[in-house]
Protein backbone atom coordinates (compact mmCIF):
# COMPACT_ATOMS: atom_id res chain seq x y z
CA UNK A 1 0.00 0.00 0.00
CA UNK A 2 1.45 3.41 -0.92
CA UNK A 3 1.97 6.15 1.64
CA UNK A 4 -0.77 8.66 2.44
CA UNK A 5 -0.15 12.37 2.20
CA UNK A 6 -0.48 13.59 5.80
CA UNK A 7 0.49 17.26 5.66
CA UNK A 8 2.68 19.98 4.24
CA UNK A 9 5.08 21.48 6.78
CA UNK A 10 5.53 25.25 6.66
CA UNK A 11 8.47 26.82 8.49
CA UNK A 12 7.26 29.94 10.28
CA UNK A 13 8.64 32.75 12.41
CA UNK A 14 5.28 32.86 14.25
CA UNK A 15 3.46 29.54 13.67
CA UNK A 16 0.31 30.49 15.58
CA UNK A 17 -0.16 33.74 13.65
CA UNK A 18 0.58 32.21 10.26
CA UNK A 19 -1.61 29.15 10.93
CA UNK A 20 -4.50 31.43 11.90
CA UNK A 21 -3.99 33.46 8.70
CA UNK A 22 -4.02 30.37 6.48
CA UNK A 23 -6.97 28.87 8.38
CA UNK A 24 -8.99 31.98 7.60
CA UNK A 25 -7.75 32.11 3.99
CA UNK A 26 -8.70 28.47 3.32
CA UNK A 27 -11.73 28.09 5.58
CA UNK A 28 -9.76 25.57 7.66
CA UNK A 29 -9.64 25.11 11.42
CA UNK A 30 -6.85 24.65 13.92
CA UNK A 31 -6.82 20.98 14.89
CA UNK A 32 -3.68 20.74 17.01
CA UNK A 33 -1.24 22.99 18.84
CA UNK A 34 1.75 21.31 20.44
CA UNK A 35 5.22 22.60 21.41
CA UNK A 36 4.97 25.59 19.10
CA UNK A 37 3.61 23.60 16.14
CA UNK A 38 0.12 24.40 14.86
CA UNK A 39 -1.79 22.18 12.43
CA UNK A 40 -4.80 23.23 10.37
CA UNK A 41 -7.18 21.10 8.31
CA UNK A 42 -10.50 21.57 6.55
CA UNK A 43 -12.01 19.21 9.14
CA UNK A 44 -10.23 17.42 12.01
CA UNK A 45 -10.55 14.03 10.28
CA UNK A 46 -9.68 15.21 6.76
CA UNK A 47 -6.16 15.01 5.34
CA UNK A 48 -3.93 16.57 4.26
CA UNK A 49 -3.24 19.35 6.72
CA UNK A 50 -0.81 22.22 6.94
CA UNK A 51 1.59 22.08 9.89
CA UNK A 52 3.27 25.35 10.88
CA UNK A 53 6.48 24.84 12.81
CA UNK A 54 8.78 27.41 14.39
CA UNK A 55 12.14 28.26 12.83
CA UNK A 56 14.68 30.95 13.58
CA UNK A 57 16.59 30.98 10.30
CA UNK A 58 15.64 33.50 7.63
CA UNK A 59 14.21 32.25 4.35
CA UNK A 60 16.47 32.82 1.36
CA UNK A 61 15.06 33.17 -2.13
CA UNK A 62 11.87 31.96 -3.78
CA UNK A 63 9.88 29.09 -2.26
CA UNK A 64 10.68 25.70 -3.78
CA UNK A 65 7.11 24.55 -3.06
CA UNK A 66 3.95 26.64 -3.04
CA UNK A 67 0.18 26.29 -2.88
CA UNK A 68 -2.15 27.01 -5.80
CA UNK A 69 -5.63 28.19 -4.83
CA UNK A 70 -8.54 28.00 -7.29
CA UNK A 71 -11.46 30.21 -6.22
CA UNK A 72 -14.73 30.69 -8.06
CA UNK A 73 -13.89 34.38 -8.54
CA UNK A 74 -10.19 35.17 -8.84
CA UNK A 75 -10.53 38.97 -8.56
CA UNK A 76 -12.67 38.87 -5.43
CA UNK A 77 -10.42 36.28 -3.81
CA UNK A 78 -7.24 38.24 -4.53
CA UNK A 79 -8.88 41.33 -3.02
CA UNK A 80 -9.99 39.36 0.07
CA UNK A 81 -6.53 37.88 0.61
CA UNK A 82 -4.79 41.23 0.14
CA UNK A 83 -7.21 42.79 2.64
CA UNK A 84 -6.22 40.01 5.06
CA UNK A 85 -2.53 40.89 4.72
CA UNK A 86 -1.27 39.10 1.59
CA UNK A 87 0.75 41.15 -0.87
CA UNK A 88 1.27 40.90 -4.63
CA UNK A 89 4.66 39.48 -5.62
CA UNK A 90 6.58 39.62 -8.89
CA UNK A 91 8.64 36.46 -9.31
CA UNK A 92 9.08 37.02 -13.03
CA UNK A 93 5.76 35.41 -13.95
CA UNK A 94 5.09 37.88 -16.81
CA UNK A 95 1.68 37.68 -18.53
CA UNK A 96 -0.09 34.70 -16.94
CA UNK A 97 -3.63 33.81 -15.90
CA UNK A 98 -2.77 33.45 -12.19
CA UNK A 99 -1.89 36.02 -9.54
CA UNK A 100 1.15 35.50 -7.30
CA UNK A 101 0.74 36.66 -3.71
CA UNK A 102 2.78 36.24 -0.55
CA UNK A 103 1.36 35.46 2.89
CA UNK A 104 2.28 37.65 5.91
CA UNK A 105 5.66 35.88 6.26
CA UNK A 106 6.50 36.19 2.56
CA UNK A 107 5.62 32.64 1.38
CA UNK A 108 4.48 32.81 -2.23
CA UNK A 109 1.26 31.20 -3.44
CA UNK A 110 -0.83 31.47 -6.59
CA UNK A 111 -4.47 32.36 -7.04
CA UNK A 112 -5.63 30.66 -10.22
CA UNK A 113 -8.49 31.68 -12.48
CA UNK A 114 -11.77 29.79 -12.16
CA UNK A 115 -12.07 26.63 -14.25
Amino acid sequence: MPSRWEQVVVDAEDPARLAAWWAEALGYQIVDEDAGDVEIRRRPDELPGLLFTPVTDVRKGKNRLHLDLRPDDQGNEVERLVNMGARPVDIGQRDVSWVVLADPEGNEFCVLAAR
